[in-house]
């Protein structure tokens, strides 16, 4: 067993390390400049639209035309399949209960929350939508919407980049700005223009700024910032890079706040916590950039005409799920389903064996990242506030439906 265990560890770690030659193809050096001259370029396309291939956006029965998405592990869907990093999940046991049993990318055991959120009739009633550098780079393929998010991705443009390449947050939105104008050369700038104003975007990221940056004490920075600072630092990028988002049409916004990681089975671990406690001090950086966020995002609900954004309390939502554990059917609150080590919160998951059986008992799915079984619960939240509020001033249901006002 020890043997089979080592030679399925070794074999992982050097297809993350030497991944597929196409992850070649994007260069994590590679640096965006993102102003004001770039968007009047989107916008302002030099070509005609009514000299290139019309494209007619979609008229779907859906609550939204697309769902996009920009954030980092918590929400990506397969982009690091295609880059050079450890931050890697497309081997088993990552996606053994998703729909096709396979590993998809999606740092979880089965589907990620956007996944409850757009592929469900009830819902945003959208097919899964792909991942910006697993598709082709056809309109068709990105009319229901992309997946721009990417492990280790922060705030910060280096956050995570110890574990090797990832598309930051100012990447991610470059990328955006891209299919944007790609959708103007296809349909034309009227058409796109009210697609975008009418998908929902789902901007999820932050959380590695503290896991592999501020906790981390990367370039000194816990001397150069109190928790309270870094936090101000964080969210004053987001309103900005919002803003710049805002002046692209996107008008429907979904800012998540960050989970309690404190509680999460790496901390656990690292810090020796006993009975399974909490990490605090961690716990309260998070609660204060939460607060930071729904504050900031309640100013720009005013600030921006014509805006529908809401900031969901990851950490509001998480921990009600910690604390009443057992209506949910959940037997274990600290351990990860996948690992090695005390809370199996020392390394990352890797290998099948190092799974348990039955993943739907357990909140965490591995060292950070919750299992389906929690992701469908928050998703509820999201989407109607089902279990418990967690979305202000409004849910997503709410904000979609007042498309029509």
């Amino acid at each position: 067993m020890a043997l089979n265990l080592l030679v399925s560890l070794f074999s992982i770690l050097i297809s993350t390390i030497f991944p597929q030659p196409r992850a070649l193809q994007y260069s994590q050096h590679d640096r965006f400049a993102f102003g004001p001259n770039l968007i009047h370029s989107i916008i302002t396309p030099t070509s005609s639209p009514t000299s290139s291939t019309s494209i007619s956006p979609p008229q779907p029965s859906s609550l939204a035309p697309a769902l996009f998405i920009i954030g980092d592990s918590s929400v990506d869907c397969g982009t690091n399949n295609f880059l050079v990093t450890m931050a890697r999940a497309d081997h088993l046991p990552y996606g053994r209960d998703f729909d096709t049993h396979r590993p998809t990318g999606r740092f979880c055991n089965g589907r990620i929350p956007v996944d409850y959120l757009g592929n469900v009739a009830l819902r945003l009633g959208l097919p899964f939508v792909p991942s910006y550098l697993g598709q082709n780079g056809n309109v068709e393929d990105m009319i229901h919407g992309v997946n721009y998010a990417s492990a280790g991705a922060g705030i910060i443009f280096t956050s995570g980049s110890e574990l090797g390449q990832h598309i930051s947050l100012l990447e991610q939105i470059q990328q955006f700005t891209d299919t944007y104008q790609q959708f103007i050369l296809s349909m034309g700038e009227h058409r796109a223009a009210d697609l975008i104003s009418n998908s929902v975007f789902y901007l999820s990221i932050g959380i590695n700024d503290y896991i592999h940056y501020y906790l981390r004490n990367v370039s000194n920075v816990q001397n150069l910032y109190l928790p309270w600072s870094f936090n101000q630092f964080l969210a004053s990028t987001i309103w900005q890079q919002i803003k710049n988002l805002y002046d692209l049409n996107v008008r429907k916004l979904v800012v998540m706040g960050l989970a309690p990681i404190g509680c999460a089975p790496h901390y656990l671990w690292q810090y020796r916590s006993e009975n399974g406690e909490c990490i605090e001090s961690i716990n309260d950086m998070v609660r204060e950039f939460n607060f930071l966020m729904r504050y900031m995002i309640e100013e720009l609900g005013e600030e921006l005409p014509d805006s529908n954004i809401i900031f969901c309390d990851m950490f509001e939502g998480s921990m009600d799920i910690i604390k009443n554990h057992e209506n949910y059917g959940f037997n274990d609150t600290t351990a990860a389903c996948c690992g090695l080590g005390e809370y199996r919160g020392w390394i990352l998951c890797l290998s099948s064996q190092m799974a348990c059986s039955n993943a739907s008992t357990y909140i965490w799915w591995d060292q950070f990242h919750p299992t389906d079984a929690v992701n469908a619960i928050l998703a509820d939240n999201v989407w109607n506030g089902l279990h418990t509020k967690m979305c202000y001033p409004m849910n997503l249901k709410e904000m979609v439906l007042l498309k029509e006002n």
